[in-house]
């Protein structure tokens, strides 16, 4: 059995595991952990008898899972600044092989998203106990009416109202700030995130490609959940017009977001996604909610706004528009390799490296290698997680006997 969760040892080995590196499965192998760091992957029947030895009985060792789009779980969200509602989800992350995630604030009054940047900020200086919070993404209120989905539209603005320095205050802690590039001073927005190492992402929009590029030029370099609260092609006269799903899916500049719960997406959209996109710069996120854990018909909420839990995924009541996943994203993976075909390494990298890269992580996270965090999951065959580590340390373990 692994280590205690509260005193690991400073050095082992995980042995006799299907290991998921970047570019193939490793059998036969170890990987060689000391301390917080990776020290490499080894033959299993080279280590020597002064390294203790972790049997994984067979199971699958991945990277740690990394979720850059993710709200909430078990009726919190990340919107309210308290240390229940953080630890609640990170500790339910962990629960499903997620090592490290984005703590992803929804559309609120921009008092109440700083208050939620502030603890963001805080949170971060503890050590996790569970997933460690990476930083926050806002899904703006600098979003397209027309193209609200769930969000509160009450709390809308437009880019150019003065409001948004209250955020970038905490440039610091801000990953990934979603906005409308088509809107009013939408543009001098992106290349003022850009500016400070926010990453601009095009989201909740009814731009044309032709508003895309012109972003792109200015920095912006990301796309949140394809299909959902986006603009497709239009006609103009006898003119189609692209929108930003046909930017996603064309311009190689752009990484994107997936949510691959098998409810957001059908499974040729997910296929269409990852052939016109690739592992590298697709990324899978859960896009989950405060509705994620909850059983059928529960009713979960996200600031004054309420959903339910209806047929594995959030709605809203009068069924107009999904309202977020309830689905973690270690569930995912067997809908991308069973349903849409993926090949297990490539589904990995996904929710791994890609994520990693996106976000500028990718020296320390995101693959096993020498040198990089000890952030890994075991899982069983099924994706339902084993162990999980961070940092070296057992943040989660499902007490069973070994198969």
């Amino acid at each position: 059995m692994p280590p205690s969760l509260d005193h690991p040892n400073d050095r082992f080995a995980l042995s006799h595991g299907r290991i998921v590196l970047s570019n193939e499965i490793a059998v036969g192998k170890a990987i060689v952990v000391e301390g917080a760091k990776i020290l490499g992957v080894a033959d299993a029947g080279a280590l020597g008898s002064d390294i203790e030895i972790i049997d994984v009985h067979g199971r699958i060792i991945t990277p740690g899972l990394i979720d850059l789009h993710t709200h909430g779980a078990l009726g919190h969200t990340f919107n309210e600044p308290t240390p229940e509602s953080f630890a609640t989800i990170c500790a339910e992350n962990a629960r499903r092989g997620v090592t490290a995630l984005l703590a992803t604030l929804a559309v609120a009054p921009i008092p109440d998203l700083v208050r939620g940047l502030e603890f963001c900020r805080a949170w971060r200086r503890e050590a996790p106990t569970g997933a460690q919070v990476l930083g926050a993404h806002i899904e703006s209120p600098y979003i397209n009416a027309a193209q609200k989905g769930a969000l509160d539209p009450r709390n809308l603005r437009m880019p150019n109202d003065g409001s948004v320095d209250a955020l970038l205050e905490y440039h610091a802690v801000l990953k990934i700030f979603v906005l409308a590039p088509e809107l009013p001073g939408a543009l001098q927005l992106v290349s003022k995130l850009n500016d400070l190492g926010i990453i601009p992402a095009a989201g909740h929009s009814s731009a044309k490609d032709s508003d895309i590029l012109a972003a792109m030029r200015v920095g912006l370099r990301h796309v949140t959940h394809i299909w959902s609260a986006m603009s497709s092609t239009i006609r103009e006269g006898p003119w189609r017009k692209p929108g930003l799903l046909e930017a996603a899916l064309t311009f190689d500049g752009l990484t994107v977001e997936m949510i691959a719960d098998n409810k957001h997406l059908p499974s040729t959209l997910l296929r269409l996604a990852y052939k016109c996109i690739g592992a590298d710069r697709l990324c899978v996120i859960s896009d989950a909610t405060s509705g994620a854990g909850l059983p059928e018909g529960a009713r979960f909420q996200m600031g004054e706004m309420e959903y339910e839990v209806h047929d594995g995924v959030g709605m809203m009541f009068d069924r107009s528009a999904f309202a977020g996943s309830t689905t973690l994203l270690s569930q995912m993976i067997p809908i991308l390799t069973d349903v849409v075909g993926i090949p297990l390494v490539e589904a990995i990298r996904m929710a791994t490296l890609t994520p990693a890269r996106v976000i500028d992580v990718h020296a320390r996270k995101g693959s096993i290698a020498p040198g990089k965090d000890a952030d890994l999951a075991i899982f069983e065959n099924d994706f339902t997680a084993w162990r999980t580590m961070v940092g070296g340390r057992w943040v989660y373990a499902r007490e069973s006997a070994p198969k």
